[in-house]
C-alpha cells in the first residue's frame, strides 16, 4: 500500500506545557507526554522532519510571578528553565519510541542539552532526528510562542502548527459562549485587529511578516497532528 503523501516535509509543533500535565494542566503527566510524543513519532513515519518548541505553563508562567511576589524578568527565567524540563521528558517519550532526538536550549546548560546552534539543528533534521527547543528564546518578556515564530523561520520550517485543547480559533470563548463560531480560515490582520487569542501580538507579527502560516488545531483527539501534516482541513489555519 502507497504511504500518503505528506503536506509539509517540515514542521514547528508549539505544544504549550498545559497539554503536558494532563486533564489538570498541572505537573508532567506521563500519559500526557507520551500520547505526544506517538503523534509525533506517526509523522516522522511520513518523512516529515519535525522541530517542538515546549511551554512551561504546567511547572512555572512567567507571566504569574508578580503574582507571586516575583519580580517578571525572574519569574521569565524560571518559566524558561521549566520548558528544559518539558522539552527533557518528551525527549525521553521519543527515545522510548525508537525516535533519535536532540534538546537545544537558548540557555546555556551543557550537561542535559546542546546549546541552540541553528546549522546544527537544520544538520540533526536532515539526519532524521526530532529537535526540540527549549528556554524560549532565552531572553525575558518573551514567550515561547514567540520562540516558535522565531525558530520556525530560522530552520526555514513550512508550518508553525499550534497544539491546543480547541479545535480551532472562534470568535469568543467556546467554554462560556455555546453559540461561538469557528473559523476554518482568517488572515493574520484580522486575527489582531478582533483580538483573538491564537498567539501573543510579538509572535504573530513576525509571523505575518514573514508569511508564515499558522495552523491552530486539538492535539487531544488521536492522530490529530497525521491528519493536519496530511492536509486534511482540520482547526483554523492563519494566512495573509
Amino acid at each position: 500500500m502507497k504511504k500518503p503523501e505528506p503536506k509539509y516535509r517540515r514542521i514547528l509543533l508549539k505544544i504549550s506545557g498545559e497539554s503536558l500535565g494532563g486533564a489538570n494542566g498541572i505537573g508532567v503527566c506521563a500519559d500526557a507526554v507520551h500520547e505526544m510524543a506517538r503523534q509525533i513519532c506517526e509523522v516522522r513515519e511520513l518523512g516529515v522532519q519535525v522541530v517542538v518548541v515546549a511551554g512551561g505553563g504546567n511547572i512555572f508562567r512567567g507571566l504569574s510571578a508578580p503574582e507571586h511576589g516575583i519580580e517578571r524578568a525572574t519569574g521569565d527565567y524560571m518559566g524558561m528553565l521549566a520548558t528544559v524540563i518539558n522539552a527533557l521528558a518528551l525527549q525521553d517519550a521519543l527515545e522510548k519510541l525508537g525516535v533519535a532526538t536532540r534538546v537545544q536550549s537558548a540557555i546555556a546548560m551543557s550537561q542535559v542539552a546542546e546549546p541552540f546552534i541553528r546549522r546544527r539543528a537544520v544538520r540533526h533534521l536532515e539526519k532524521d532526528r526530532v529537535v526540540i527547543f527549549g528556554g524560549g528564546t532565552g531572553n525575558p518578556y518573551f514567550s515561547t510562542d514567540t520562540a516558535a515564530a522565531l525558530r520556525a523561520n530560522e530552520i526555514g520550517a513550512e508550518v508553525i502548527l499550534k497544539a491546543t485543547k480547541v479545535d480551532g480559533i472562534y470568535d469568543s470563548d467556546p467554554n462560556t459562549n455555546p453559540g461561538a463560531r469557528r473559523y476554518a480560515q482568517i488572515s493574520y490582520l484580522e486575527a489582531l485587529q478582533k483580538r483573538l487569542k491564537v498567539m501573543d501580538s510579538t509572535a504573530f507579527s513576525l509571523c505575518m511578516d514573514n508569511k508564515m502560516p499558522i495552523i491552530v488545531f486539538d492535539v487531544f483527539k488521536a492522530h490529530n497532528l497525521k491528519r493536519v501534516v496530511l492536509g486534511e482541513k482540520v482547526g483554523t489555519l492563519v494566512v495573509g
